[in-house]
């Protein structure tokens, strides 16, 4: 039963990490799940103050990422369509242009999506900067988290 649970808690993490970059899937949620799951193998042993706080930052960055895109459009004077336009172009861009999507989809996601809510080409692009910055920021955040939750499960599995 030991190796079950490592093997679906290390499906987890690594879920966490391409969860990272998919709106879809809650990152590092995903991950901390993995955390938990493969705890329950005897090989694997974080104590309960470890398993609060990995939740505790996974619940927040999962929430932040709700946060940073609209704060990041707001500062630079975009809308709402400028973040769902980011997501969208994240989601297109991955699909048919792999990893490159990952920069240049969310961006002109969000482009499209002000120029939808402003015909002025200028105000467009600054609040498109602004919703691409604050998606991004959310992404390497996740990443940085998920990854960081996977080198502790490997690192357990290991030790």
């Amino acid at each position: 039963m030991d190796l079950f649970y490592e093997i679906v808690g290390l499906l987890l993490l690594l879920l966490g990490v391409v969860g990272s970059f998919l709106p879809v899937l809650p990152g590092p949620l995903s991950g901390w799940f993995g955390l938990l799951i493969a705890n329950q193998s005897s090989r694997v042993d974080f104590d309960t103050s470890f398993m609060i706080t990995t939740f505790c930052i996974a619940l927040g960055v999962f929430l932040l990422d709700y946060i940073i895109p609209a704060l990041g459009t707001k500062k630079f004077g975009g809308s709402q369509k400028g973040v769902v336009g980011s997501t969208i172009g994240l989601v297109i861009g991955l699909l048919f242009l792999g990893p490159l999507g990952i920069i240049l989809g969310p961006f002109i996601g969000a482009f499209s999506g002000e120029l939808l809510n402003s015909s002025d080409k200028k105000v467009a692009f600054k609040a498109a900067i602004g919703s691409f910055l604050g998606f991004i920021t959310g992404v390497v955040l996740k990443c940085l988290v998920a990854l960081a939750f996977l080198f502790l499960g490997i690192s357990h599995y290991l030790g």
